[in-house]
């Protein structure tokens, strides 16, 4: 079964299988944001489906409960989601469309049905099953504590001063209200699968009946919603339009699409097949990055969600994403914001790693959030050109980041430290994480990276040379030489310490040789720390190429390394241990790409350019075909998964749809056939 998710802008979504059946917690119709984007609840698990056929009732809705699966599935014709997901089903001679909406900006999810009744006497059946618990949870009551007000097709269901309003409606239907209905173990089979409790109850507050009269075209329209500032009341819903909704949802990515500039239809070729591949993949990719991009309330900007379903925005992976969805497709003025929300919210020259999920609080577990920052600002002024924007309101704050390395400041026990004398910098303890491999399992961290971090290193070197460039530009020329002076001496100590000659690679933290792929910063980076033409970085590259590159992204660790695991599986302990030990993370493709560009620009032989030239064109080769079929066939319709397994079957895990998978693997599939076109 493939996974899909629709989302609403400002952290609320909804998803399933293309079944229909949910296989995980996180799956239904409605998952809300009450404190946009965060402290979100699940609402509304699913509405199960039943169509009268001349009295004879005929079951859509598929579900495992008692270790029985209902059998609607076999009813269904047809799965499709480009921008929405729609399921087609047939009973007897009866087409049965369902089409999933979220409105854009508040809790309200729209469920349109066309049914095309041949001469049968027929009647919809739809039977909401709700809960209103946190998206993190599950809920084993054995009684829901909530009223209904019901007024024919509309239906108010109150959870109480601690909880909320849930509206339910549907145009001209008549309600059925039940008491105390429970739908009883719902079974996950992906939670059990990860390790947790894998049932839960919903309540079943009544089933909408709907009447169909015979060779009747009919668009019967579900809406669910909170009820309050996030959502639709009532009164809201009845001028709503589904249809409308849907309409105005794909105009939204269309329009997008539109103002990319993606596509120029004057540079695209004039063979049909392969104009139709692009405007596919340049839509595909809209829908994918928009995913990701929500509005945060209290601070009024956006920010980006790492991954659905269980992450929210964190800083690092906004950072690393940035150029991919927001820059690629000029999406500026949210990038602007994007940029705003983190900077705003810098504390002693820490950039937040994150947000609390339910107060909305700031998180600073993080060495390499603030040096990203400098990357993230560079590729900006490369898309726009924008210095007054960065003079304005981050040229003083990323001063002061630069100013707090360099003092040290230990935020959140982040322990940074500016080694006076080889111009290098160490952060954390034995026991904090604040790199990316940040798995612990009970307290203790998996892969403690302390100390003097390859990647750090790499970022604090980048950081200067940004630092330099920008300063040039603004002439503060104090603070050019400065950074300049810096950034030289760092270097000369990185190159001198980091280069292990024994495995012709670099240390990943010094004293540990372990081979890992954060050394790809070293040569990836705006200003990569090592010298691209020189032996030592084409060595690193090699190293990375042979040791780590798969078909999906690079091993957190080389096969043979001590504690070595190719799939992730098991209790979330076992999990976790494994996460960073071998497992294959597709965003880091972005960065091995990078440094084979950076290679390619530094190279001077002729001979050894084209070579690398052609390996270039082979890994684009490769990554197209390996995510356009991951995209069509893979785990989820139109996303990329977290991680995948380090061998066959390369199975995608972790969250389902994670934004800088997203936003590296679909610029190197744009800029590849981009370049085609050039050429």
């Amino acid at each position: 079964m493939r996974e899909w998710v629709i989302t609403n802008g400002i952290g609320g979504f909804a998803s399933s299988t293309d079944m229909g059946l949910n296989t995980r917690r996180y799956h239904g119709l409605l998952i809300a944001a009450c404190n946009p984007p965060g402290l979100r609840k699940l609402i509304l698990s699913k509405v199960d489906e039943s169509i009268e056929l001349n009295g004879k009732k005929y079951n859509l809705y598929t579900n495992t409960s008692g270790g029985v699966t209902t059998e609607g599935y076999k009813y269904m014709q047809k799965f499709e989601k480009t921008i929405i997901p729609i399921y087609t089903y047939k009973v007897k001679n009866v087409i049965i469309e369902k089409s999933i909406c979220m409105l854009h900006g508040k809790n309200t999810v729209v469920i349109v049905y066309r049914v095309i009744n041949q001469k049968a006497k027929a009647k919809l059946l739809l039977t909401p099953i709700v809960n209103f618990r946190d998206f993190h949870a599950e809920t084993h009551d054995l009684k829901f504590r909530y009223t209904q007000k019901i007024n024919r097709d509309k239906v108010q269901l109150d959870f109480g001063e601690n909880k909320g309003k849930i509206n339910l409606y549907v145009e001209g239907a008549k309600y059925k209200e039940y008491i105390d209905n429970i739908f009883y173990s719902m079974f996950y089979q992906r939670e059990a699968l990860r390790g947790f409790d894998a049932e839960e109850n919903h309540a079943v507050p009544g089933t909408f009946e709907i009447e169909i009269k015979p060779n009747e075209d009919k668009e019967i329209v579900f809406f669910c919603s909170l009820d309050g500032e996030n959502g639709n009341g009532l009164e809201e819903l009845q001028r709503l339009s589904g249809t409308k909704i849907i309409e105005n949802e794909k105009k939204r990515i269309n329009e997008q699409v539109k103002k990319s500039g993606l596509i120029d239809f004057k540079k695209l070729p004039k063979e049909d097949e392969e104009k139709q591949s692009y405007i596919d993949l340049v839509n595909e990719y809209m829908v994918a990055s928009d995913n990701f991009i929500v509005y945060r309330p209290s601070m009024k900007l956006h920010t980006i969600i790492a991954g659905y379903p269980w992450f929210l925005d964190w800083g690092r992976d906004t950072l690393i994403a940035f150029e991919g969805l927001l820059l690629i497709s000029k999406k500026y003025d949210i990038a602007r914001e994007v940029l705003l929300t983190l900077i705003r919210r810098t504390k002693q020259g820490i950039v937040p790693n994150g947000f609390d999920e339910y107060d909305g609080h700031a998180l600073y577990n993080s060495a390499d959030a603030s040096l990203l920052l400098f990357e993230a600002v560079q590729k900006y002024l490369e898309y726009t050109g924008d210095y007054d924007f960065v003079r304005e309101h981050l040229y003083g704050k990323m001063i002061r980041i630069i100013d707090n390395y360099i003092d040290g400041t230990n935020l959140d026990g982040n322990n940074i430290r500016f080694d006076e004398k080889t111009y290098l910098i160490s952060s954390g303890t034995m026991n904090t994480q604040n790199t990316w491999m940040d798995a612990k399992v009970r307290g203790i961290p998996v892969t403690p990276r302390n100390g003097k971090a390859v990647e750090i290193n790499a970022m604090w070197y980048n950081a200067l040379r940004v630092m330099q460039d920008i300063s040039k530009h603004y002439m503060k020329m104090i603070r050019y030489y400065e950074y300049g002076m810096l950034a030289k001496n760092c270097q000369k100590s990185f190159v001198k310490r980091f280069y292990n000659p024994y495995k012709k690679c670099l240390y990943d933290v010094l004293g540990d040789d372990k081979i890992r792929p954060n050394q790809i910063f070293a040569l990836s980076l705006t200003y990569p720390v090592l010298d691209c033409d020189k032996d030592m970085a084409k060595e690193v590259f090699v190293t990375v190429t042979q040791k780590l590159l798969n078909r999906y992204g690079l091993q957190t660790l080389a096969s043979g390394e001590p504690g070595f695991s190719a799939i992730y599986e098991g209790s979330p302990e076992e999990r976790d241990s494994k996460y960073h030990q071998g497992i294959t993370w597709p965003w880091l493709l972005g960065q091995y790409y990078n440094a084979l560009k950076n290679l390619i620009k530094a190279e001077k032989n002729e001979e050894s350019k084209q070579k690398l030239i052609n390996t270039l064109t082979q890994f684009r080769v490769n990554t197209a075909n390996t995510f356009t079929y991951e995209l069509t066939k893979g785990n989820t319709v139109g996303s990329i998964c977290e991680i995948y397994d380090s061998c066959e079957p390369w199975a995608g895990k972790g969250a389902y749809a994670q934004a800088w998978s997203v936003a590296e693997v679909f610029r190197i599939l744009l800029e590849a056939t981009n370049e085609n076109f050039r050429n």
